[in-house]
């Protein structure tokens, strides 16, 4: 069937004509325009509606998408203390977020996001709410902050008592694991690292988790997690709408690498640096108190570099950064035993902070690696710290006269486990707190984060399309080489590669 559909924006609503023959096998939802039939639906991937001078909002889907008729009620929030006295507290329905603020004069309006926040109606009622949280993948500050606050908002603001927690990640939903959360039970645990309800990798057996869902008479699913968990978030969405049920299904992204995308930064990131910022330190201590002193600091940093690159441009005490998306060679002109050994005679020591990600392809031609996966599917990588460390005293033993003295620190565990700090805590009760506004509204298929500083709705295939990267030919990166006065290690290839993956990122 071919159609032909165009939109605009007028008065601030959203207006959308359907072409006749279109009217006439589908449905039009009076609640938003959207084309409410589950057969062409499944076709309308992703949710776009565009409008005059180049405005596009990419939506989340809505449980009235592929439910008719869903009755709503007046969000009680209306009559709480609290909040009643706030004006405008209630987020108006054609309310976006920009995804990209920096435009020139001629250019269109751009990408836009649903914004996040609570609605005057609501589509579930306080007393007919099961809710549930689970948690999957690594660790990372914040995690119990967010339950905490999914459970506390539940409650305090939407009346919700019925709560669980699926113990163990995805497999803990038909392992029939469980425990009631309430107010009194997470009073405390963002004081605590890790998560109260466990974790793991895998165990994403679809079929058995939606099961376990309806048969549990769940209709609120709160998934925390990683690309790889929001992956399974969207499988599991996807099979809650097929079957017609009423259950909104909201992600909250988490990863410490910062390496989703879209977001302005993922929760538990602003921890890890601050962490990262003392084994710098120690690492500076060590390496000024001995004679061609060098300390080396391995951060977490699968295949984003943020931790490294924000935690040395923080610290201003480390003399090179080694991340996955910048290559470097060890010998040779340009080369890092040169710098090492330059460094060491201008300034008597040296400290150096690489990623977990970076030099794997140096340590596989090393080691003879094979590739070898986790549960989640993540390339399992080898020790980049021990091995370069062992490299830099073999050369400056072997090769050159410069006795050396190398203290390695190891932070990576340590990083992930502790709570969050205070930035966190805030920025993660806003997370939760914009994931239950949105699942009570009726949004569900979505996972929440901050867009230019604003809270917003976001598809799941739009977190899980790609990693967020840094580009190391970009402003931000330029700083970091100009704080450390590291050479790039680039040849013109690397450059012109970098160029092209930049383009690529920002199409």
């Amino acid at each position: 069937m071919e159609s032909t559909m165009s939109n605009s924006v007028s008065n601030g609503v959203v207006a959308e004509i359907i072409t006749s023959d279109v009217k006439k096998k589908v449905g039009l939802n009076p609640r938003n325009g959207f084309v409410s039939m589950g057969g062409l639906l499944n076709n309308l991937k992703p949710k776009i509606v565009s409008g005059d001078f180049g405005y596009i909002l990419e939506d989340v889907p809505h449980m009235s998408d592929y439910i008719h008729h869903l009755p709503t009620s007046t969000n009680p929030l209306q009559y709480n203390p609290a909040y009643s006295v706030v004006k405008q507290y209630f987020v108006d329905h054609d309310d976006s977020v920009a995804e990209k603020i920096v435009v020139h004069k001629n250019s269109p309006r751009g990408m836009h996001f649903r914004r996040a926040g609570p609605r005057q109606r609501v589509y579930f009622k306080s007393d007919e709410v099961r809710a549930c949280i689970v948690t999957c993948g690594g660790l990372c500050p914040g995690l119990n902050t967010v339950i905490r606050e999914i459970v506390c908002g539940l409650h305090h603001m939407y009346d919700v008592k019925a709560v669980l927690g699926i113990v163990g990640g995805y497999r803990g939903f038909y392992s029939k694991n469980t425990i009631s959360l309430t107010p009194k039970v997470v009073n405390d645990i963002h004081k605590r690292g890790g998560t109260i309800l466990g974790t793991s990798r895998g165990g994403h057996d679809t079929k058995k988790i939606v099961d376990n869902i309806e048969d549990r008479g769940i209709n609120q699913v709160y998934i925390i997690g990683g690309d790889g968990t929001q992956k399974g978030a969207a499988v599991i969405f996807e099979e809650i709408r097929r079957r017609g049920l009423k259950v909104a299904v909201s992600g909250i992204p988490k990863t410490i690498d910062n390496d989703i995308p879209v977001i302005d930064k993922s929760f538990g990131f602003d921890t890890a640096v601050e962490e990262a910022q003392r084994a710098i330190n120690a690492a500076h201590v060590e390496a000024t108190s001995i004679e061609n002193g060098i300390g080396l600091v391995k951060l977490m940093g699968r295949n984003s570099g943020f931790i490294a690159m924000y935690a040395t441009l923080a610290s201003r005490d480390v003399d090179c950064c080694l991340i996955p998306e910048s290559p470097f060679y060890l010998e040779g002109p340009g080369g890092l035993f040169e710098y090492i050994e330059k460094r060491l005679k201008e300034n008597g020591h040296m400290v150096i902070v690489i990623a977990e990600g970076a030099g794997q392809e140096l340590l596989s031609e090393s080691l003879h690696s094979t590739d070898q996966q986790d549960a989640s599917g993540n390339k399992l990588l080898q020790d980049v710290g021990l091995w370069i460390s062992q490299r830099i005293k073999d050369h400056f033993s072997k090769r050159s006269k410069m006795a050396i003295n190398l203290k390695y620190i190891d932070l990576m565990y340590m990083i992930r486990a502790v709570p969050g700090n205070a930035s966190d805590n805030v920025y993660c009760t806003l997370l939760a707190q914009s994931a239950v506004h949105g699942a009570m509204a009726g949004y569900t298929g979505f996972t929440v984060g901050p867009v230019n500083g604003r809270h917003a709705y976001i598809p799941f295939h739009r977190i899980i399309e790609k990693q967020h990267k840094v580009v190391i030919t970009d402003r931000m990166w330029a700083r970091l080489l100009s704080s450390t006065n590291q050479p790039s290690f680039l040849s013109t290839k690397d450059v012109i590669e970098a160029g092209k993956t930049e383009n690529l990122l920002n199409c």
